[in-house]
Formats: C-alpha cells, structure tokens, sequence
C-alpha cells in the first residue's frame, strides 16, 4: 500500500493541521503495516499557479512544439499527477484560509487536475479517473463553521475539497477536523480532542482495538 502525505500549511511547527497529518500517517501505519510513505510539502515545493506556459500539456496533437519553459512546466505536472496516481491514500493536510484553502494547494489540485490522466468527458458530462482511493483530509479552523447553516455557507474549504475530489473520481474522503481553535484554550482542547478520535476511527485503530477487545 502507497500512502501520500501532503501539508500544505505555512506554519511550520505552529500548524495543528501538520501535527494532524502527522498522527494520521502514525495511525494508519500502526493498522496497516508495510504501508510505504511519500510526502510533499506544498509549501515548501509548491508548484507555479497555472499559466500560458504551465498547461502546455494540453497542446494538441500537431501544435507548436513546446517551449523549454512549458517542458519544465510540463515535467512539474507529470510528477505531480504520476505521484497521486501511483497512492492508495492521500493523508491532505488542509487549514482554513481566509475562507477557502491555502494557494499553495489550490496550485496543487490545478496541476492534478487533468484530462485524460484525472478525469475526462463523456457523452453522459465528466468521469473521474483517479478512482479507488481513500483522501483523509485533516481540516484545521480558527472559527467554528460546522455547527450552523450561516457557518457552513462561509465555508469553501471542505466543500471545495470534496467536490473537486469527487469530480477526479475520489468519493471515499474522510475528515479530520479540529475547529475553534482560536476561540479560547477549551475550546481549542476540545477540538484537538475531538480530532483525535476521527482519527482513531478514520485510520482504522479504534477498529482494531475493539477486535481485539473482542478477541481478549
């Protein structure tokens, strides 16, 4: 089993949706051993935002040969989607950022977003491609959005991330979620606690300790 872990926060040691994926990976490598880990830092290699040059892969057959900037482009997205493709899980490191997510991953999902490779039209609209696999998505919040329609309007995070997962052919997506984290220190214990336990229970370790409970 292949497992892809990618952060995507810019604070460092500071980042709670860091130490998430973290105990993530932990997690699911304590329930499924042999699982073999790749990881990108999206904000420490982070891909250039899409541009006249960066989707050169998307020349036509017979076009203009590309330039060496769209081949260097070019090699960028063909790793970037060769490497979600290859994974069984995604662990997807995803804070909250002025509403939305961090555009460091934004550029990230623009270069694996691709036709042919992640998805492709049909007759009956798009297919996603990229199918068969598991995206735990480690959601990290200031403010509390999940609790009301007023805050689950504001929010183009885990929505956003869910469609345009679904859209590539993902629709087994799993969060994590750690929200009013800075809304006071209870309620940002409360929200790590809570987190904690997703995590025991989207990994697979609460599972198997009830089994072997169970077994005892």
């Amino acid at each position: 089993m292949k497992l892809l872990h990618i952060d995507s926060s810019i604070l460092g040691a500071h980042s709670v949706s860091r130490q998430l994926t973290r105990d993530i990976v932990s997690q699911w490598r304590a329930s499924h051993p042999g699982t073999v880990v790749d990881y990108l830092d999206l904000a420490v290699d982070t891909p250039n935002h899409l541009s006249a040059d960066s989707i050169g892969f998307r020349a036509a057959p017979g076009a203009a040969p590309l330039t060496e900037v769209q081949e260097r482009e070019n090699a960028v997205s063909e790793a970037l989607v060769s490497q979600l493709l290859a994974a069984d899980v995604i662990v997807l490191g995803a804070p909250l950022y002025n509403f939305s997510i961090p555009s460091q991953l934004k550029a990230w999902i623009d270069r694996i977003a691709q036709p042919g490779r992640t998805f492709t039209y049909t007759d009956k609209g798009p297919k996603g491609l990229a199918t068969g696999k598991t995206v735990i998505i480690a959601s990290s919040r200031g403010g509390s959005y999940s609790t009301t329609e007023a805050g689950r309007a504001l929010e183009h995070q885990e929505s956003y991330l869910q469609t345009v997962l679904g859209f590539i052919g993902i629709t087994d997506v799993r969060f994590v979620r750690a929200e009013g984290l800075a809304m006071g220190e209870t309620a940002r214990a409360q929200a790590l606690a809570s987190a904690q336990s997703a995590i025991r229970v989207h990994t697979g370790v609460a599972a198997n300790e009830s089994q072997a409970a169970e077994a005892a």
